[in-house]
């Protein structure tokens, strides 16, 4: 009994509100911020000169975790927000110190958008053990403590000497080394977003602001290229098919120079690969709406795109017959006016096994080509391509030529090789199925001007740096999760049109996913007055 009441005595003697607030802060910065801290000290070494300013920052952004939760904990509410604080800043800390990777609102948006075979891929024993001990163990001692509630003069008095002292926290260290602190917000902006938990709750605030902006702004569908139109003398029918890649990076194709053999499929056909290609954004809820949107990176935002028609919609309207296959997530939205069908199950995908293949998109084609005797066609198949961090289930064992692997979805446990190796294998796999598509175009060559275009949405982190995966803020993104790749090919019917000698001089001319919306109206041959022939990445001879 005694050794009971031993192990329970924390939560039986009385602790004020304030006191919980500032030692859960205290607790979140000590153990949960090792991501934070060891980027800032890659920036500023510990040294005499650094010694006084590092300390500072420990002092700041415990001050400010404790600021923010004061003004938020109250009687009713003070339990169930650091509970909550606790559970969320464990696994933020897990993916921060494993991956990392910044919780901002785009990220938020990613998890909201991943579904639960995503999800399954990024967990382990490590963030299990994350959880157990930075999440739930304290939430324990938060639920069972027992908080004396003072007279209300009393409790007021007491919060707001504990809003300004921890206001004296933030702001004294960062009037006397004003020259540090200009340097650490001004130049080095990433560096504080790595803070936890007080920038992942500032990137919730703003996510949960333009989520409920973009629902109580919501327009009817905005309608462009009212006047799109396939010309009636235009009786070629055209058979285009869309492949939108996951997580592929240009510099990991050997058709764009790589030193391993990542492309033997596509090396034997005529494609053009393009090598200096950049996505709109660095995670697939971003990117995949943007390169079907008439918008670019810098202009684009998910509102606006949500409530404008994207290329899909014109090419329906102008006649064409649209699909979108997918063995991903979704399409984020992007079609969801046109015909839909999931390959993530076996109930529809045929070709399954740890996981269903992209392979299996192919048998949807052929029938839907059938049943549409008449008009255009245009094809999307969405991968799974080589989303992470489980590279090793994103291919058949039989494309595992490049060994040794990292057969686990724990990166940090695996080297440089072992996580490139893995990589490659999946950059192998999908150069089979980009070639297994071609050959489906061939098939039907006769009967259609027939191409493929194969496009990814983003790239991927795979350990520079210390970084892993996806999703970096843009601006601070490595180019590695930005530059992808960009493959065309040709059937018979379409080469006497294209130019392909000056085609394949612009291979390393600068193009982005913005390209995508009028290359695709130019291929499909569509009149319309937003078409830009700037914008069209393919040449043509003169008419």
């Amino acid at each position: 009994m005694k050794t009971k009441w031993f192990i329970f005595s924390g939560f039986m003697k009385p602790v004020t509100l304030s006191k919980m607030v500032v030692m859960t802060s205290i607790f979140v910065l000590l153990f949960g911020n090792m991501a934070f801290f060891t980027n800032v000290i890659d920036v500023y070494p510990v040294s005499l000169e650094n010694a006084l300013f590092l300390l500072s920052l420990v002092i700041v952004f415990g001050g400010l975790t404790s600021l923010l939760l004061s003004l938020v904990c109250f009687k009713y509410t003070v339990k169930p927000i650091l509970i909550l604080v606790l559970l969320v800043s464990a696994p933020a800390a897990y993916f921060m110190d494993t991956y990392n990777v910044v919780i901002d609102d785009v990220m938020i948006n990613n998890i909201l958008n991943t579904d639960m075979n995503e999800s399954r891929d990024l967990f382990g024993v490590s963030q299990l053990i994350y959880v157990l001990f930075l999440g739930v163990l304290p939430s324990i001692y938060v639920c069972k403590a027992k908080i004396s509630f003072q007279h209300l003069k009393i409790a007021m008095a007491s919060r707001a000497l504990l809003i300004i002292f921890s206001l004296i926290l933030v702001l004294l260290p960062i009037y006397f080394l004003s020259d540090f602190y200009a340097s650490f917000f001004r130049e080095h902006k990433l560096l504080r977003q790595y803070a936890n938990p007080s920038y992942y709750l500032y990137s919730a605030i703003k996510f949960s602001g333009s989520s409920f902006g973009g629902i109580t702004k919501t327009l009817p569908l905005k309608v462009i290229a009212a006047d799109a139109k396939i010309p009636t003398l235009d009786i070629d029918r055209e058979l285009v098919i869309l492949v939108v890649g996951e997580t592929a990076r240009a510099d990991h194709f050997s058709l764009n120079g790589y030193d391993k053999l990542t492309n033997p499929y596509l090396q034997k056909e005529a494609v053009v690969s393009f090598n200096n290609v950049w996505s709109c954004g660095t995670s697939t809820s971003v990117s995949v709406p943007c390169m079907f949107s008439i918008y670019d990176q810098s202009n684009y935002d998910d509102v606006k795109a949500d409530s404008t028609e994207n290329i899909l919609d014109i090419l329906k309207r102008s006649s064409a017959n649209v699909l979108w296959l997918d063995n991903n997530s979704s399409s984020k939205g992007v079609a969801d006016r046109v015909d839909y069908e999931s390959y993530k199950a076996s109930d529809k995908n045929s070709v399954c096994d740890i996981e269903c293949r992209d392979i299996g998109m192919l048998k949807g084609i052929q029938p839907y080509i059938e049943q549409h005797p008449k008009g255009d066609i245009v094809i999307v198949l969405h991968q799974i391509g080589n989303h992470g961090p489980a590279y090793y289930k994103r291919y058949p064992r039989s494309f595992r030529q490049f060994s040794p692997t990292c057969n686990t979805n724990q990166l940090q446990s695996c080297n440089a090789t072992q996580i490139n190796n893995t990589y490659d294998n999946a950059i192998l796999y999908t150069d089979y199925f980009l070639s297994e598509v071609i050959q489906q175009l061939k098939v039907n060559d006769k009967n259609f001007e027939t191409a493929m275009v194969y496009i990814s949405d983003h790239g991927e982190s795979l350990g520079e740096n210390n970084i892993y995966l996806h999703g970096m803020p843009y601006r601070f993104a490595p180019d590695n999760q930005k530059r992808v790749p960009l493959i065309m090919w040709f059937g018979e019917s379409f080469k006497p049109e294209i130019n392909f000698e000056l085609l394949k001089s612009n291979v390393s001319k600068k193009y982005s996913h913005a390209n995508l919306f009028h290359t695709l109206l130019g291929l499909m041959e569509v009149e319309t007055k937003v078409y830009d022939k700037e914008m069209d990445i393919i040449e043509r001879y003169p008419e």
